[in-house]
């Protein structure tokens, strides 16, 4: 998926979709009847189920009033948790026994299998121009595979660094925008008896944050991308020097000492409850620390990852970028109301799911409002807006193998049980990327 590095994406979020978005749905539901059968009903899986989720509240109201505007198509839903959601639909494709439209957990290595052993339906030739023309730019590249199209996109997210200003003003601890200010800044916290960062190793994925944004950073999009098409050159000096800057700011301290038995949501409490200073998250965080009940609120800003003096990286080189989004099984007994279904979800949920804090849009948003926005989601807007070069999640670019083995190398790295060279040795074993970059 060519979206997984955007070259002058110039995503405008102009922070609008308006009337539009019910023109985009079907505009004679009479039609969607095969044959005169009757009520055709489409079933819908997702895993927005948690109750910080904005999306778990919005699903229910959006189909709602899809069932009421389109009597003869009625929409089913069930979500279900993250991990179980994953089995379920990875079991369910197989057997052929997948709902007529379900979450596809991000796209990227997870859909690449299905999406070539023809489980996923290609809906290139029902993206009409009206549709392409509401989406935000850059959006119609990074959901073409091959010249086809098998998803709509509905969020976008980007990970920044996350920081506690009230625990940086007791260290008398600057925000940092260079390498060497985050090691100052971790000294002075250290000092100040503040714990600098948080990771909740426990689930992998949050130390892989790390490192990828240190490995942006000290390479460059350029080389990661390239890195990804040919394996061998994670080990040359730039990935070693970006693993040595990993395992330096462990030895130093900047971590908190129970990061391997911390998982993610007991990461996410800990900072909400201001038990450390710094965190590298998505803007799916954002809710969490702006809630009511969180001890952070409106003590927080999301800045960019800092830049290396010596790194090849910049600052409008983003990590993130990909869109989440819903597919259409190839099985369907309704594929034109599937389809126009998903168009009409992918929009209301992505304009509506904005405002709401659950992600950036992948839709035009001019005339949106945006007033019930939270400071955190109008700076993490900011910062993607700057972006002019954008790699997603590297394990959904990774092969599955390859990208458990590059979370637990990282693992290793922070423990200190190998060294940055063998971490980039062990890296250059990995598999190529399947994905079409």
């Amino acid at each position: 998926m060519k979206a997984l590095l955007k070259r002058s994406m110039g995503v405008a979020l102009a922070i609008g979709v308006a009337g539009s978005i019910a023109a985009c749905s079907s505009q004679n539901s009479g039609e969607a009847q095969s044959g005169g059968s009757g009520t055709i009903k489409l079933t819908l899986w997702d895993q927005s189920v948690g109750n910080t989720d904005p999306s778990a509240k919005l699903l229910p109201e959006i189909i709602e009033k899809w069932n009421k505007d389109h009597p003869d198509i009625q929409v089913e839903r069930t979500g279900t948790t993250g991990e179980q959601y994953k089995t379920k639909i990875k079991t369910a494709l197989a057997a052929n026994e997948a709902p007529d439209v379900f979450y596809g957990m991000g796209g990227g290595s997870f859909m690449q299998p299905y999406i070539k052993s023809g489980n996923v339906l290609d809906i290139t030739s029902h993206v009409t121009d009206d549709i392409k023309a509401k989406m935000a730019p850059g959006m119609l590249e990074g959901i073409t595979t091959n010249g086809k199209i098998y998803t709509l996109p509905v969020y976008t997210h980007i990970a920044s660094l996350y920081v506690n200003t009230e625990l940086f003003q007791k260290a008398g601890a600057k925000i940092p925008t260079t390498y060497t200010e985050l090691l100052d800044a971790v000294s002075k916290l250290k000092e100040a008896g503040i714990t600098p960062a948080l990771i909740g190793e426990k689930d992998r994925w949050p130390g892989m944050y790390w490192y990828d944004l240190i490995a942006m950073r000290q390479a460059g999009n350029d080389a990661v991308m390239a890195a990804f098409k040919d394996p061998s050159q994670w080990n040359s000096p730039d990935f070693v020097a970006a693993a040595a800057k990993m395992q330096e700011l462990a030895k130093a301290g900047a971590f908190n000492s129970s990061m391997f038995s911390m998982s993610y949501d007991e990461m996410l409490g800990a900072f909400n409850a201001g038990n450390g200073a710094m965190m590298v998250q998505a803007n799916w965080v954002n809710g969490g620390i702006e809630d009511a009940s969180s001890a952070v609120k409106g003590k927080v800003q999301v800045v960019p990852f800092p830049i290396f003096e010596d790194g090849k990286g910049k600052n409008t080189e983003i990590f993130g970028g990909g869109q989440d989004g819903f597919y259409v099984n190839n099985s369907t007994k309704h594929p034109k109301e599937a389809v126009e279904f998903l168009t009409y979800l992918s929009m209301e949920l992505g304009t509506k799911g904005f405002q709401a804090g659950a992600g950036l849009p992948c839709w035009n948003t001019d005339g949106l409002d945006t007033s019930n926005l939270s400071e955190l989601d109008q700076a993490a807007a900011e910062i993607m807006k700057t972006g002019n070069s954008f790699i997603t999640w590297w394990d959904n670019i990774l092969p599955a193998e390859s990208a458990d083995a590059h979370k637990n190398l990282i693992a290793q790295l922070l423990s200190g049980e190998i060294t940055p060279e063998q971490f980039s040795e062990q890296m250059a074993q990995l598999k190529p990327t399947e994905l079409d970059l």
